[in-house]
């Protein structure tokens, strides 16, 4: 069989790219510039890049039907010839470790770091070589092969389908021929970057490499073997090391400017556990983009991957790490313990890619490039306020593509629902199945009048559909005799009854699970619920009042949901547009009035955003209390965790998202945002002090204590 790299060693490669100086860089092809031309420059831009592909369903193609009738084997050996950048020729890792640490931007950093802490700059470039040794990734083409076939063989047995839309994989195809490219996923499951991988594999992409997380790189053979299928690995918690920070940065922009692979990191920096997108980490977006700005690379092409479960593998794990339960170390042990997923079926993926997005095109009028020809393009510089703000839009603009690029499934809405009525009732009386599937057929008007792309097969009945989502949660959710109960975890053989508050916590093991599935779609609703939560509380049918208050809860909430900074205007425009399409509002110059109609709409709304803003509200109560000054967020979380508890078992507070520790934790951050809560200098501990006035205040508006006319009325201003 004809090998497909040129080089006999096997390995999937890195080429030398001859980097051109800023005043002679090479100009676009006519492809390029059709690309550049399908993009577009605005803040509204995500809805044309990301829905690519989305209005025909035809056009998603199942990528496991050809491997459930031919040879895996033949599949992992066949002949593999993938396109590089024009001009690049391969190379091995082994040269880009080179390459890296003879950089003349590494022997700068080397001498300054010497300097700093009285080593030799030998024996600070020992510890880089032993940096790379441990981050690098090893391609290789024999890994794929394996890879290819194994994920063959499990992909067919825990997923019905596997769906992929072609137009976007065409484009790609492409892409990789013009510029570098940066493929840039959401991160709900560790099947993500395997899947990615995998489909560029069947379809001759050249497969990329990877940024990891350190820790499987400990995973006996199975991080080598991650690693020779182009996993980088990256340690969590960097600090203030400057030589990592060196390394890292120069061996990603070197694999960006000189061509050497497609490379793929999470703009979001972690898997989300709750399936909701979380807010953009900037330090890798940064690091990719330099070269462009610096003036390396001509253009650089961003492709946003929008990844959709029916049922996600991880699910009890997650949820049992949302309630404190220490996520379990990765180990190839833990790997072959968690094998009993192969008896589950997981229902179909879908995998979306965006349209290809030119970053040359997306960042005119951005950014002043001029700036970085002042100083040598080899020397560390900070980035200016404006390239910050361009990274940041940047990498909010990418998760919302992500977001519109995902298909949502009748499970996602199910449970939307099923989280809206009592706990009591799904847990002991059971909801009606008739209420539940008449509920989500409105449901699924209203999130296609809302612009939601929904997985739902149009040539089966609508109750089978609805039956077999039913079933392949049946770990959420049983039927019987017509009723809908929540499934609660088996406890085993003991000596005493549960307690209450171990009742609480089995039963947020469930609520979670449906919140999880229920974040899948909340995108969609989040503008007009945020809207509709702003004519509830405010009691106004101003315009400007309702703006205020609109800007306000976007502001307190944007730890929680992706809202591209400076935009709320647009979102509020957004928002009035879709209710008024819906019908649920009418709109004048200066007034917004609900109508008849829209009363339904704007209760399922309200009630979407409720279990979140009911969630910070007993956080502000906790930090209201008389004791609380200064804490740590060790302390923190299970203090607020035991007093949503009783809150909870008084029959006070109706959620179990309170006791979430991810939204707890996006309630820190908001309110460190806020500057109601300043971080301590100089403690051992991560401490805070609060600002109890500032944290009542809030309270205070979101419970419409205050009206709208005593808020700022500037537009995104911070409270």
């Amino acid at each position: 069989m004809q090998e497909e790299f040129p080089k006999p060693s096997d390995t999937i490669g890195l080429s030398p790219r001859v980097l051109l100086p800023a005043a002679v860089e090479e100009q676009p092809s006519s492809t390029e510039n059709e690309r550049q031309t399908a993009t577009c420059s605005s803040g509204s831009c995500y809805r044309e890049s990301g829905r690519a592909c989305l209005d025909d369903e035809e056009e998603f193609v199942d990528i496991l039907e050809e491997r459930r009738h031919s040879s895996d084997l033949g599949f992992a050996l066949r002949t593999f010839n993938p396109q590089l950048l024009k001009n690049v020729q391969p190379c091995s890792a082994a040269q880009l470790t080179k390459v890296v640490l003879e950089s003349q931007y590494l022997r700068y950093m080397a001498k300054e770091i010497a300097m700093e802490t009285g080593s030799s700059v030998e024996e600070v470039r020992e510890e880089a070589c032993g940096i790379l040794e441990e981050m690098s990734h090893n391609l290789q083409l024999g890994a794929i092969r394996l890879m290819g076939y194994t994920l063959s063989k499990v992909f067919k047995r825990i997923f019905s389908s596997i769906l992929v839309n072609m137009e976007g994989l065409n484009m790609l195809q492409q892409a990789i021929k013009e510029s570098p490219v940066i493929l840039m996923p959401n991160h709900r499951s560790y099947v993500d970057f395997l899947v990615i991988s995998y489909i560029l594999f069947s379809y001759d992409i050249p497969v990329p490499v990877i940024a990891a997380g350190a820790r499987n790189a400990g995973m006996k053979m199975v991080g080598e073997i991650l690693r020779r299928s182009g996993g980088f690995f990256i340690r969590r918690a960097i600090g203030s090391d400057k030589l990592y920070w060196a390394v890292l940065s120069e061996y990603v922009k070197t694999i960006v400017r000189r061509g050497i692979a497609p490379l793929e990191f999470y703009v979001e920096g972690l898997r989300s556990r709750t399936l909701k997108s979380m807010v953009p980490k900037f330090g890798m977006m940064h690091m990719v983009l330099e070269p462009y700005f610096k003036g390396e690379v001509y253009d650089i092409t961003l492709v946003p991957i929008s990844i959709s479960y029916e049922r996600v593998l991880e699910e009890s794990l997650l949820v049992h790490e949302l309630l404190g339960v220490p996520k379990p170390k990765e180990s190839t042990m833990g790997l072959l313990k968690a094998s009993k997923v192969l008896q589950e079926d997981y229902g179909s993926m879908h995998v979306n890619f965006g349209r290809p997005m030119s970053v040359r095109h997306l960042c005119q009028g951005k950014i002043n490039r001029c700036q970085y020809n002042l100083i040598p393009r080899d020397l560390p510089q900070q980035p200016s306020a404006e390239a910050q703000a361009c990274v940041s839009w940047l990498a909010h603009l990418m998760v919302r593509v992500q977001e519109d690029g995902c298909l949502i499934s009748p499970w996602s809405l199910m449970s939307c629902l099923l989280l809206q009525a009592p706990t009591t009732v799904l847990s002991k009386e059971g909801l009606l199945w008739h209420q539940l599937t008449e509920k989500t057929l409105w449901l699924r008007k209203l999130a296609l009048d809302l612009g939601a792309h929904l997985n739902w097969p149009g040539n089966v009945p609508d109750s089978d559909v609805m039956s077999s989502s039913a079933a392949i949660h049946r770990s959420v959710v049983q039927r019987k005799a017509g009723r809908v109960y929540l499934v609660q975890e088996e406890e085993p053989a003991r000596k005493h009854p549960i307690s209450p508050k171990e009742g609480v916590i089995r039963t947020a093991a469930a609520v979670l699970m449906l919140a999880s599935y229920r974040n899948q779609s909340v995108h969609v609703f989040v503008r007009p619920a945020v809207l509709a939560t702003a004519v509830h509380v405010t009691q106004s049918t101003r315009r400007d009042e309702l703006f205020t208050f609109f800007c306000f809860l976007q502001d307190v909430l944007a730890n929680e949901f992706i809202f591209i900074p400076g935009k709320s205007s647009q979102d509020f425009e957004e928002a009035c547009f879709l209710l008024k399409k819906c019908g649920a509002i009418h709109i004048s110059q200066q007034e917004v009035t609900v109508s008849d109609a829209g009363l339904e709409v704007l209760s399922f709304l309200r009630a979407l955003l409720q279990p979140f803003i009911d969630s910070y509200q007993v956080m502000f109560r906790y930090l209201c209390e008389e004791g609380v000054q200064v804490f740590s967020e060790k302390q923190l979380l299970p203090a607020v965790r035991s007093l949503a508890t009783k809150l909870i078992l008084s029959g006070e507070l109706h959620t179990y998202e309170a006791l979430s520790s991810d939204t707890l934790k996006n309630v820190l951050s908001a309110l460190r945002r806020l500057e109601t809560v300043t971080k301590l200098r100089a403690t051992e501990q991560n401490e805070y002090r609060v600002n109890k006035a500032a944290v009542r205040r809030i309270s205070d508006i979101l419970s419409g204590k205050i009206p709208p006319q005593m808020l700022q009325t500037t537009p995104d201003a911070r409270l």
